[in-house]
């Protein structure tokens, strides 16, 4: 079973004070003592590096350029990175006409072709509503993972 890890939980993994730290920690070692593989993608990095940098009094984290570019470097570390596609925008393009989705929920849809792009079935969440709507894959929140799959 394959997981591609959304921007959220990275950005709690990097967070040691944040309430989310601890689920988040939990559910990354329930899957990997049980061998899912665990995948990150381009658009993810971007994402984190938005947040990180943007100042913590803009709802970002405040880290430096510096700061930033090491936890990057140890999450492709940890995770497998898959490279994006030129088939990506078209699987998009499917998703987004089939779904009627509108506005910022196209950056979702986008990750939700990345992973059938790449036969990823399942992503791992905070925002498990956000991913609903797409039957083609499954959302899982870090607080269940405990519940699903010991």
């Amino acid at each position: 079973m394959s997981f591609l890890i959304d921007t959220n939980i990275l950005l709690r993994i990097v967070e040691p004070s944040h309430p989310m730290f601890s689920d988040t920690i939990k559910a990354i070692k329930t899957l990997k003592n049980q061998e899912k593989y665990l995948y990150i993608a381009p658009q993810n990095l971007i994402e984190f590096w938005n947040v990180s940098t943007r100042p913590s009094d803009k709802n970002g984290l405040g880290f430096t350029i510096e700061k930033t570019e090491i936890e990057i470097n140890k999450l492709k570390s940890f995770f497998c990175l898959l490279p994006d596609s030129p088939l990506i925008y078209e699987q998009w393009q499917q998703l987004v006409i089939k779904y009627q989705v509108k506005g910022v929920n196209v950056h979702d849809t986008r990750l939700t072709a990345f992973m059938l792009v790449n036969n990823l079935t399942h992503i791992l969440t905070f925002n498990t509503k956000d991913f609903k709507r797409y039957t083609e894959i499954i959302a899982i929140n870090p607080q269940d993972i405990s519940n699903i799959y010991l």
